[in-house]
This record gives structure tokens, sequence and C-alpha cells, in this order.
């Protein structure tokens, strides 16, 4: 028996037998264990043995030709599959991946973005490619932090994953330096402590007080004109379909905050539109005649004029519903707030014992009755074009497009007018019938070239079904070097350019704005994108005119490869463009 405080021969033998793993590795292990998986990386020798553990653990990664693209498709994963993915960079990949992270914040998308970082032994000495990462990232994101002890990697992923999934969800980043990364630890290193299940938890939900569910019911029931605005709470809390069934049982009109991931499909009865009086005028009329506003999952900023009038006006009453204390800390101007899961409140709200019927009818009426005006007015405009041999109207493409496409199909959209035009056209063609399995575009940030990113993630998530992306020519040039992840993952998407020859949305502002009425510095050269595509193995087609775009469309669809049909369209100003160039009446962007 060996004496007290030593060892036996077989314990010594079980602690030399122990197996050692870098700190990469136990990197790898921890998100493993968490249910990671996808990982988007540029690789880099900061992240070897990262990368080495992922190999290990067999998670795909993405080798995606630039950081800021690797962010973006760790962003379109998690908007779709509502998990969270991760982007891996180094030191100097880090600040390519910044305008990633402002994306995903925008969206409340819970990305983990880890870098790879300078070595922590010489901190603050000037080490290789030495930058502050954690404090860049700090305002940009829910959750910043630097590992600096190789023995707690698997609490800082515990901690990470937590800041991005409750509460309401975001992106976060963990710096970890060189040095611990290629260090070795024994591989159940900080295992030893509680919790001692690292996998994933059910996320918490705030189930409302009852005496605070109770008022908000009673003004509710008391309501002869309420609706309902949603935003992105309803969609990070899986409660779009008890959104849905509120909506068409109670008639209740719903409207989505813009720059936002589509809750509700628009072919569904109870949806009106964006909340935003230039994408979609009656929803001026509806905010400024009710006289109860539910806003669900949702934050009142710069969109929603922080509450204040003339958005909101000061008859009406308004009420906010947000899953987490940090949303309402945004939403102070509120005359009541909530603290509710947007799930357990639409569910509550069936029982009110009251339906809308006329108030909801003549949200519809309103509705049809400004498609009709579209549709007449977008037929008059083609019927200019075709007869003067004009370019095509941007609407005009994105109508054309969504016609093509069946009801599993999904649909993104990039840009500044492209973007303004395509959310017009989707509410025209969902009136009209159309549905499609989704549609992606740009958070309330507005960054353009997030378009092909998103059209790869939507077509990674659902192979079997058709993705077309609109994307205007800047937006393209922004990010379009993201395409060749379509082609070496072998996920054949279709970009259709909405190419007007340059920056056309920032043009117009500058002709309304500048004295001599010009615009400048905004032309692009005439850029044969289509011709890219087919240099890259893809197909490409040219479109001068509305009638070659739909056989073009086929093709591009048919060939079963990454294609690219380039549209030659004439710049025509949104309304919102129009609107807040022209110092029209305040709304929600301004």
């Amino acid at each position: 028996m060996p004496k007290y405080g030593q060892t036996s021969k077989n314990e010594r033998s079980e602690m030399t037998q122990k197996a050692r793993l870098r700190g990469g590795e136990l990197l790898a292990r921890a998100l493993k264990e968490k249910g990671v998986e996808h990982v988007f990386t540029l690789a880099g020798g900061f992240c070897n043995p990262a990368l080495e553990g992922f190999m290990n653990c067999q998670i795909p990664v993405v080798n995606c030709p630039h950081e800021q693209i690797a962010g973006h498709l760790a962003d379109g994963h998690s908007r779709i599959t509502r998990k969270p993915s991760v982007c891996l960079v180094g030191p100097e990949g880090f600040a390519n991946a910044v305008p990633a992270m402002l994306e995903a914040a925008g969206e409340r998308t819970p990305v983990i973005f880890i870098t790879g970082s300078s070595t922590l032994k010489r901190q603050g000495s000037g080490g290789f490619k030495e930058i502050d990462d954690v404090a860049i990232a700090a305002p940009l994101l829910k959750y910043s932090v630097q590992i600096t002890d190789g023995e707690r990697i698997s609490e800082f992923v515990d901690r990470a994953w937590t800041a991005a999934t409750t509460g309401y969800p975001g992106p976060v980043h963990i710096s970890l330096p060189v040095d611990l990364m290629f260090s070795s630890y024994d591989e159940d290193a900080g295992l030893n402590e509680r919790p001692f299940n690292r996998g994933p938890r059910a996320i918490p939900r705030a189930w409302p007080d009852p005496n605070a569910l109770k008022f908000v019911m009673g003004l509710l029931r008391q309501a002869e004109r309420p609706l309902i605005i949603a935003g992105h709470g309803v969609w990070w809390s899986g409660a779009e379909k008890a959104l849905e069934t509120a909506g068409q049982i109670l008639r209740l009109p719903i409207f989505n905050v813009p720059y936002h991931q589509k809750l509700l499909s628009e072919e569904c009865e109870a949806y009106m539109g964006l909340a935003d009086f230039h994408q979609y005028h009656p929803s001026k009329q509806a905010i400024h005649e009710a006289d109860l506003v539910l806003m669900i999952g949702g934050r009142l900023d710069n969109q929603m004029n922080f509450g204040n009038p003339p958005f909101f006006p000061n008859h009406s009453k308004l009420v906010c519903i947000n899953g987490s204390h940090e949303e309402l800390d945004y939403n102070r101007a509120a005359d009541t707030v909530l603290l509710s899961d947007p799930g357990a409140f639409l569910t509550a709200i069936l029982e009110v014992g009251r339906i809308w019927q006329n108030w909801f009818d003549l949200q519809r009426q309103r509705r049809g009755d400004w498609v009709t005006h579209w549709s007449d007015h977008i037929a008059s405009e083609t019927a200019a074009d075709v007869a003067a041999g004009r370019k095509m109207h941007p609407l005009q493409l994105s109508l054309d497009v969504q016609a093509e496409l069946g009801a599993d199909d999904w649909l993104i959209f990039d840009g500044g007018n492209t973007h303004f035009w395509s959310e017009i056209a989707v509410n025209i063609a969902g009136w009209n019938g159309q549905k499609l399995g989704g549609i992606m575009h740009p958070s309330n940030y507005s960054l353009l070239g997030v378009g092909v990113s998103f059209g790869i993630s939507a077509k990674a998530t659902h192979p079997d079904k058709t993705v077309v992306v609109i994307s205007g020519d800047g937006a393209f040039l922004s990010g379009g070097l993201s395409i060749e992840a379509a082609f070496q993952e072998r996920l054949p998407i279709v970009v259709v350019i909405d190419n007007n020859g340059g920056l056309d949305c920032i043009s117009q502002q500058q002709e309304r704005l500048f004295s001599n009425g010009q615009h400048f510095a905004t032309d692009f050269r005439d850029i044969p994108f289509h011709t890219m595509f087919e240099g890259l193995g893809g197909h490409g087609e040219l479109v001068e005119h509305r009638e070659q775009l739909t056989p073009a469309l086929h093709r591009a669809i048919a060939s079963g490869k990454t294609a690219c049909v380039n549209v030659k369209c004439r710049g025509v100003i949104s309304p919102i463009v129009a609107a807040t160039s022209d110092k029209r009446d305040k709304a929600s962007i301004e």
C-alpha cells in the first residue's frame, strides 16, 4: 500500500497516459459538445490548432475567400437554422470580419466569432499582428472576451454560448491567444467544475407576471383599432406560428419591422406589410389611426422613430412586449412594457374574447388598393419602356424573377434601390398568391454585399430548392467575391444583377441634394458580370430587354451551375429614397 500522499504504480501509469491536447483542439471539442454544425473561416496560421481540432471532431469547415464572407456565411446559416455557428479568423482577419459582426448584430444573430490572436505572454509589447480585438468587438457584440488561461477554454465557450443564445440573442466574440492555442493541456482541462454537462441547454423563457399580463389584456380588450408590429424577438423565440394564429383568429392586422427576416409568409391573410410609411404607405394610415399598438419582440429604435410622433401619434397607446430585460431597456419610451416570451404572450391573447373584423377588413382593403395602384403603375411603366426601347424597371425585374420561383424556393435581395423595389415586389406578389420558401436581405444596418453569402447559406440548408439572389451591381461589387464559395462547395445559386451602372440610390440622393443637380463619384464602368461567372466555371447571360429575362432565368436554373443573369435596368428612384432625399414626412429611417 502506498503511504498517505503517495500515488500507486497504477495511478502513476494513468497519469502518465492521460492524453494531452492543444488549446485549439480543446476549443473545437467544446464547440462540438455544444452542437456546432458548421465553421466558416479563411484559414490562417494562428488558427491551425483549432482547424486540426475541427478536423478531428469531424465538424465541417468552409474555407472562404475573405473573412468578411466567412462572417456573412455564418450569419446566414444561423439566421435560417436559428442555431449558433462559428466564424474563425486570425488577428488581421478579425479586422476584415468586423463588418460581418455589425451585420449579425443588426439581425441579433447568435454567431460566435473566434479570433486566434497575438501571443498572451508578450501582450502589449508589439507582438506579431497584435491588436486589441476584444475592445474593438465589445461595442458591436453582446459579449467579447479574451481567454487568458487554457484550462478555462471550455468555460468561456460555455459563457459565450450562453450570452449568444439567451435573453436577446446576438453575436459574441472569443479571443484565444496563439500561445494558448498551441499549448498542450489535459484533455479534461476545466471539466471538473460545474456545469459538468457542457452541452446545449434549453433556452430560458420569460413568463409574464399575471397582473402585468392582465393589465395589457385589458388594454387590448378595450381597444377599437389595435394592431401588431412584430420584430426580431418573435423570430428568435420561434413564435411566428403563434403570431400568425393570433392575427388570423382575432383578426389583428400584423406589420413587420423593416430590415428583418420575414416572420409571416407574404400571402398570409393577417400580414399587411412593412411598418414603413414609404415602402408600404397603408402602414401610415393604420398606425396613425390605431388606438393600441402592440410591438412584440422589437425595439423602439430609429426605424420606429424611437417611439415618438409623428410615427406613433400621441393619442395611441404603445405597448412593448419583449422576452428579456435588455430588450425592454431599448423601449423606455413605451407607455407600457411587458416582460414576456413572445410566444407566451401571443398564446395568452387568444383568450381576449374579441375580434376586430371591420378594422382587419379595412387594412386588407387598403393593401388590395395599394397592390392595384402599384400593379397599374408598373404595367404603365413597362409598356412605356417597351415602346421606347428602354431598359427594364427594377420593380418589373423583381416581379418577373419571383414569377419563376416555386412555393419552396428562396429569394434573397441585396442593395439600395434594388432592396427597396424588391420589398414592394414581394408584397405585391404575395397578395396575388405567390408563396416562397424563404426571403433574406440585409439587416437594419443595410450593409451591402451580403446577398450572395446569404444565398449560399440558403442553398446549403435547402440543397434541393432553387435559390435566386437579386443584387444591385454596387452590392455585388461589395461582396460578390463570396461567389467562389458557391463554386467550391458545389452549391449552385442564381444571381440576378440589377445593373444600372452605379450606386444609383446614392446618385439620386445627390441629384436632389447638390446645388448643381448632378451626381458625383457614384458611376461604374460597364461591367460584364456574366462573363465573370463563366470564367469561374459557371453559367452567364446578358439581358438587355424584358422579353429576354424569363428564358435566361430558365436556362440559368436548368444549367445546374452557379449562374449570373446580368440585367441592364434603368435607374428608378424608390419611394423611400425619394421621400428621405426630398425631406418629406419624418419616417422610420430618419
